[in-house]
């Protein structure tokens, strides 16, 4: 690696980096394609944000993750067992419930995220960080956009960070920083110096990179916003043209017809013109002939037209013009169903990757032994369920033999299975204890009872 790398790195997906950028400011509320001329009025609704956070919100409800044996042994449960514990742990320590959430918002936004799983030696337990996408850059195979070789970080740190984390000093009061990795090897370079060179220590790019949504043979996703853009910046527009119009008529403008000039002519009660002869006065009415319905109109249109074209149908924020049963709830928010699910697909993979990377970091410096085990990532329904109903099916399938406790908490949307069955197992052993103690006590008494009737008969 060249520091001429470095140098080309500035100028490498620049149309990337500038998308990103106007996403981020159209998702702020920056929407309006031009600077606005003096005086005019213009309003920002911005359903962009509201429908991105919305279906954020219904992607990631109840998400969770399990670890399961992959073979019918008890080492390999208790393995599969232990890697979930630990798991359980980074993910505690990494407030990571938070870290997606905030990390899913980005994505949808930009139409790219990233993760960075690393260990911190001075804590001795496993980061996880959710990098900035604009200063990620990736390198793949040609033939398979799966596979990423190389992978390079570029972010800023202060003169007096620069000089703690690297005993160097920055030429400004910034510094520069990237890191470049692959499989083999990492490097380190500051302000465009290469500051260090080294084998890798992980043996793996720790970089989880995945889309938003995949556009097909690319790297690179597509946001949620690129849909809805234009039609946010119209809904705009003509909401702002009616603030106008119901401005102008609660201040009506004053027509004069055959006057050549005007003086002191002031809209007010009670004010008298003097207008010479064969002239007329009146007060301009922008709203007769049903003018404004038209635009009430438009601007419904273009509502309805925002969520057709976000795939979050009104009925997604809880509002319905009539009463729909389960099935027909289930049908007006299809379109939604279908792009959560296209999501899930995407997360669950990038979710599972990390999850891996985890484990293989806590293998090689603690020394842990997971062996072979399968991580999967848990959805929550994104319709409301009856969880009475749920219950009982899920009782029906236990009994059966279909289904085990395990996957009925994971189908129910319990957070962690093995905690809440060896509660279960806790529980049904004390309370196996006290039955065992009170049926003791219960024939102790009875006996003596008897014993009592037996000698008060021999005394007789």
């Amino acid at each position: 690696m060249t520091e001429n790398f470095i140098n080309e790195l500035g100028r490498r997906d620049s149309e990337r980096l500038k998308t990103y950028q106007t996403l981020l400011n159209f998702y702020q509320g920056q929407q309006w394609p031009e600077r606005p001329r003096w005086g005019e009025k213009r309003l920002v609704f911005n359903y962009a944000r509201l429908l991105v956070d919305k279906i954020t919100s219904y992607l990631m409800s109840g998400k969770s993750f399990a670890v399961d044996a992959v073979e019918d042994s008890e080492q390999v449960r208790k393995q599969a067992q232990c890697a979930e514990t630990a798991l359980r742990e980074v993910f505690e320590q990494n407030n990571l419930e938070q870290l997606d959430l905030e990390t899913e918002t980005d994505g949808a936004v930009m139409g790219d995220a990233a993760y960075k799983i690393f260990w911190d030696a001075s804590a001795k337990t496993v980061r996880v960080t959710a990098p900035d996408i604009q200063g990620i850059y990736a390198w793949w195979q040609g033939d398979d956009g799966a596979k990423i070789w190389r992978v390079a970080s570029k972010y800023r740190l202060s003169a007096e960070e620069c000089e703690q984390l690297y005993g160097r000093k920055a030429r400004g009061e910034t510094a520069t920083v990237v890191e470049v990795w692959t499989d083999d090897n990492f490097e380190l370079y500051l302000d465009g110096e290469m500051v260090e060179s080294r084998p890798n220590p992980y043996r793996f790019i720790p970089f989880v990179i995945y889309p938003n949504l995949r556009e097909p043979k690319k790297l690179w996703g597509t946001s949620d916003l690129l849909p809805i853009m234009e039609g946010q910046q119209e809904l705009n527009r003509a909401l702002s043209q009616l603030s106008r119009i119901l401005e102008l008529s609660g201040n009506p403008i004053a027509v004069l017809e055959n006057v050549e000039s005007s003086q002191d002519i002031a809209v007010r009660p009670g004010a008298v013109w003097n207008l010479p002869e064969d002239s007329r006065a009146y007060l301009l009415d922008l709203l007769q002939g049903g003018g404004l319905s038209l635009h009430i109109d438009y601007i419904d249109l273009l509502y309805r037209s925002l969520h057709d074209l976000a795939e979050a149908p009104r009925a997604a924020f809880g509002g319905t013009e009539r009463d729909l049963s389960g099935i027909a709830l289930e049908i007006e928010l299809q379109p939604l169903l279908q792009k959560v699910s296209r999501k899930r697909v995407i997360r669950s993979a990038a979710y599972n990757r990390r999850n891996r990377m985890i484990l293989n970091l806590l293998e090689k410096f603690r020394g842990e032994d997971f062996g072979r085990v399968r991580l999967r990532t848990i959805w929550g329904p994104v319709m409301p369920r009856d969880t009475v109903r749920a219950v009982t099916n899920e009782q029906t399938l236990i009994q059966s033999g279909i289904h085990s406790r395990r996957r009925a908490m994971d189908e129910l949307g319990v957070a962690d299975p093995e905690l809440e069955f060896r509660r279960w197992l806790e529980e049904r052993a004390q309370i196996l204890k006290m039955n065992q103690e009170f049926n003791a006590r219960s024939s102790k008494t009875s006996r003596e009872r008897v014993n009592e009737a037996g000698a008060e008969g021999t005394q007789e």
